[in-house]
């Protein structure tokens, strides 16, 4: 077997035939499977790859997980994780290609182009591509998510710096990690986790096409968190990584973390400035408290913190007046 195909589905009954039928439509010379694992949906998500299953039995293999466990994993923060585990441990093939069931691939070469770039390049423990990244509900327009100026070969280190190559535009060499370590199941962000394990055993290569669509909507699990959570999960999985890497890489990672931390504050404190002129004042102290927490040189600088109590005291005077 040439290639696995890993999907981990849960409550995607609307996207996910489209997902599995951009796979079914690769041209390829060589065998391929399609290992989907299904945590347990509560929408009709299992029945349709169920019936996927009995209408491409030698090619589909379904991996159904008990409520019960399922459940237990859920609670603890572990069922996208765990899924994830038990699926590989199923991929019989040399390279595993990774797809979420709610992406989808865009071109029917893309797995024979990626396994001749892992084929002609050996110091490679995977390669990604482009992609293109659209909001479902329109919102915004879509854009490509890497630059022209990607470049074609990568190490740990572009990872660490924020070059992180999302799950529908992965392929790499199966049985490379072994036992997955426990730090996978302590961070927030697992496919970040694992392009890490994955380039700790080899180069990163980049084929500049762009051959997935990644979607952005409502119900994902990163778009359901708040400004905040997304911040402390990045923040932790960052630490879990500097710890797994046995603080290698300290001095890049605490560069990150700092941005990222500053980046919030100004955010912080930009929505303080909108709440506070219309009389908010409760949620722009909690805004202002947060961004002190993060970054206090953003919110102390002389003209900053003039800005803030300027703001506030607009904020206080137009909270009397209404009050009057």
């Amino acid at each position: 077997m040439k290639v696995s195909i890993l999907m981990t589905v849960y409550n995607q009954e609307g996207l996910i035939s489209q997902a599995i039928e951009s796979v079914l439509m690769q041209e390829v010379n060589f065998d391929y499977e399609i290992v989907i694992g299904e945590d347990n949906s509560i929408d009709r998500t299992r029945e349709i790859v169920l019936r996927f299953q009995a209408k491409y039995p030698a090619k589909i293999r379904v991996q159904l997980r008990d409520p019960e466990t399922s459940e237990r994993d859920r609670a603890r923060g572990l069922g996208g994780k765990t899924n994830f585990v038990r699926g590989l441990q199923e991929c019989q093939g040399k390279y595993v290609a990774l797809l979420d069931g709610d992406d989808y691939w865009t071109d029917p070469h893309k797995l024979q182009k990626q396994v001749a770039f892992l084929e002609s390049h050996p110091e490679c423990s995977l390669c990604f591509h482009n992609a293109e990244m659209f909001y479902d509900d329109g919102s915004q327009p879509s854009e490509k998510l890497r630059s022209a100026e990607q470049k074609e070969i990568s190490t740990v280190e572009d990872i660490l710096g924020g070059m992180v190559p999302i799950p529908c535009t992965v392929l790499f060499r199966n049985n490379l990690i072994g036992v997955m370590p426990e730090s996978f199941d302590k961070v927030t962000n697992g496919d970040w986790m694992l392009d890490v394990l994955l380039a700790e055993r080899g180069k990163v290569g980049y084929i500049n096409e762009v051959m997935a669509a990644y979607r952005i909507h409502g119900e994902g699990f990163w778009s359901r968190l708040s400004s905040t959570q997304r911040l402390k999960g990045h923040i932790n999985t960052y630490r879990t990584i500097d710890a797994h890497l046995k603080f290698k890489y300290h001095k890049l990672i605490s560069k990150k973390v700092a941005e990222l931390k500053e980046v919030h504050a100004r955010s912080c404190l930009g929505q303080y400035h909108e709440v506070v002129k219309k009389g908010e004042l409760k949620t722009g102290f909690r805004l202002l408290i947060e961004a002190t927490q993060y970054a206090p040189l953003e919110v102390l600088r002389p003209r900053l913190l003039a800005a803030v109590l300027k703001n506030g005291l607009v904020g206080i005077l137009w909270k009397t007046n209404e009050e009057n």
